[in-house]
């Protein structure tokens, strides 16, 4: 009997290393791929690959993913139409978000705060937060810590870490936005004791030459003055004085550290978060009128050509003697309105003038100057609601201070190059080499030839870019924005592709910009002869760009929530707006209101009753009708809005014609 058993085990053994291996090779042979899941509002979805081929999830696959989620799926054919079915998670879209708390007799859970995720997470609260003090619609930041296809999990699990806002608290488009975002709610406290430091540096007095700022009517944080003059030899002197909060805040101190995590203050609709105290950014470091600043400064030449001279660093105190608004300025130097400047101030400003139109043709012809754009401004009440949204050219004032800047800052990249070999510099290359290729394949498509060197290489871009500009194709420009890079933060010198310019380093927004203060830091162990510290590290640079590209996404999504609130009556009346094409994709195409700047989508059904009718090639940025050409990128239309979506901050349009 023992025998019996012992044979019996061993058959037993040998039929699971044989089933272990039969299931290997199923495994082995059976298709697969890998991607991204891709979530429809019609329960269904697709995984998207690497390589662009996408497969159908169906409806029931799709409740043990998430949108984003990175997954390994068995490929199933059926005919000619093929589906996958996710079998193992390599990286979970989700993993700390903003949600809404959803409360059903007694049971807790989650609803993301995300366009594609429409899933009821269940959930607990952290040991730390008070469950009584959170209720049904309340705003929370959340982690999935179960997920269906993690070994051993049987569902979606999320733990409440953070209450963000009340459901009625009526900041929540600021709250949330800045919590999606990990970016601080508030301005730094560090304290009310800010002595002047003694940092060995001798200070010119420059208190009794007549500095003026130009800025917008309310703003607090002034970080630049000007002083300018004409040479006797033709062209002018510029003196650019920067706030100087470095005069007040050592290095490693905690107000230091605190800005160096924060990078840039944040400016939002309605409201600032500062990178350093408010009592530094508004008053002490602030350029005030008629109240003494420490300041650090440069002197440069400006040649009756536009091109820049000499220059020269230094500390100084300084005092401005007048706080001008941009629109003011512009109106007097265009023979409009009653305000009018002092004497002493209207002879600079003049000067600043001629130095601006001398300075702008010189970087028409050797260097490139940005096309004007509109600044869409919201004009709020206390409560929060976009009372207007206001149109704000670029106007000469706001170029005259531009222009000033990119010179100063321009003189900045050069000096911390030619001392130290080092320092923060934006530099931003057109064409990043993995794309070049691309690049040239697409100009070539459209009969321009062009050399490798044409697309990385600063002299060969400009002229370029100067060709392409006189072809004045916004389809083409706004096509070949596919292929170009971002501006990043670099601690060696590089070229800014976008200005024409061989580096360009940024030292005048120290009250707003962590770089910017590191800037001046080096600049001033140049001045006092010292010895230059080591280099930035990447992780800082790194940081700085993670956190400026940050910022930017968290201005952006409070307008789209301000901007639906706003045209919430627009759409329900079906308002017209004239509109730009932005971009083109597979469903649709989004458009931007060239009256108030909200951008809003124009899906394909809503172009034509009959969708097979609607052909759209998202590659080239083109949408046929009924076998016409109709709409491209880059190109205008009149549309209706036709719904205006709070839970997703989203314009919906269609053609109006």
């Amino acid at each position: 009997m023992a025998s019996y058993s012992r044979q019996l085990i061993d058959l037993m053994l040998q039929n699971n290393s044989l089933l272990a291996q039969l299931k290997q090779q199923i495994r082995d042979t059976t298709p697969r791929a890998e991607g991204v899941i891709k979530a429809t509002e019609k329960g269904f979805g697709f995984l998207e690959t690497d390589n662009g081929e996408s497969y159908f999830v169906p409806p029931p696959a799709m409740k043990q993913v998430l949108h984003g989620d990175r997954v390994e799926a068995v490929i199933h054919e059926n005919g000619d139409k093929k589906s996958v079915e996710p079998e193992k998670l390599i990286e979970a879209g989700l993993d700390r978000f903003v949600a809404r708390v959803q409360k059903r007799e007694g049971r807790l859970a989650v609803v993301p705060d995300h366009p594609s995720i429409r899933n009821v997470l269940k959930s607990r609260i952290k040991n730390t937060l008070d469950e009584a003090s959170i209720s049904d619609g309340d705003w929370v930041v959340a982690r999935l810590v179960r997920h269906p296809l993690k070994e051993n999990d049987r569902g979606f699990f999320a733990q409440i870490d953070e209450l963000v806002a009340k459901a009625d608290n009526p900041t929540v488009p600021w709250r949330v936005t800045l919590a999606r975002h990990a970016l601080e709610q508030d301005c730094p406290d560090a304290g009310s004791d800010w002595p002047l430091r003694d940092e060995g540096l001798t200070r010119e007095d420059l208190t009794a030459q007549p500095f003026f700022t130009i800025d917008g009517e309310k703003t607090r944080d002034m970080d630049d003055a000007l002083y300018v003059s004409p040479r006797a030899e033709g062209g002018w002197q510029l003196s650019v004085a920067i706030a100087d909060p470095t005069a007040y805040v050592e290095e490693g101190h905690a107000a230091d550290l605190e800005a160096r995590t924060r990078a840039f203050t944040v400016y939002l609709p309605g409201q600032n978060v500062t990178m350093l105290p408010e009592q530094l950014a508004d008053d002490l470091c602030s350029l005030l009128e008629d109240q003494e600043r420490p300041a650090l400064a440069c002197t440069l030449d400006v040649n009756a050509d536009g091109s820049l001279g000499d220059y020269r660093f230094f500390a100084a105190n300084v005092k401005s003697h007048a706080k001008l608004v941009y629109d003011n300025v512009s109106d007097w130097i265009e023979g409009q309105g009653d305000w009018a400047p002092a004497d002493n101030i209207a002879e600079q400003l003049t000067a600043l003038r001629e130095l601006t139109e001398a300075r702008t043709a010189w970087r028409n012809e050797h260097a490139l100057v940005f096309k004007d754009r509109p600044d869409y401004v919201f004009e709020l009440d206390e409560a929060g609601n976009v009372l207007a949204i206001n149109t704000e050219e670029r106007r000469i004032a706001n170029r005259m201070i531009e222009e000033s800047m990119i010179a100063a800052n321009a003189c900045c990249a050069d000096f911390l190059a030619s001392h130290i070999g080092h320092g923060i510099f934006n530099v931003h290359r057109a064409f990043e080499p993995e794309k070049a290729e691309a690049a040239q394949e697409f100009l070539a498509s459209q009969d321009i030839a062009v050399e490798r060197e044409a697309l990385t290489d600063l002299a060969h871009y400009k002229e370029l870019k100067r060709a392409l500009e006189s072809r004045d194709d916004a389809w083409l420009d706004a096509r070949l924005r596919r292929f170009q890079g971002f501006t990043s933060m670099s601690a060696q010198p590089g070229p800014h592709f976008g200005l024409g310019l061989a580096a360009y380093a940024t030292w005048t927004s120290p009250i707003r910009k962590y770089g910017d203060m590191v800037n001046h830091r080096l600049i001033k162990r140049v001045l006092k002869s010292e010895q230059a510290p080591a280099e930035a590290s990447q992780a800082l640079t790194e940081q700085l760009t993670e956190r400026r590209r940050l910022n930017r996404m968290a201005e952006r999504d409070v307008k789209d929530w301000l901007y639906v609130r706003f045209l919430t009556p627009a759409a329900q009346n079906q308002d017209t707006f004239e509109a730009d094409i932005m971009a083109i994709n597979r469903g649709g195409m989004r458009v931007r209101l060239i009256e108030n700047g909200a951008t809003a989508f124009v899906p394909a059904p809503l172009m034509h009753s009959d969708r097979d009718k609607v052909v759209i090639d998202d590659k080239e940025g083109r949408i046929q009708i009924e076998g016409e050409e109709r709409y491209k990128l880059g190109g205008s239309l009149r549309v209706a809005l036709v719904e205006a979506r709070e839970e997703t901050r989203s314009l919906v349009a269609k053609p109006a014609d």
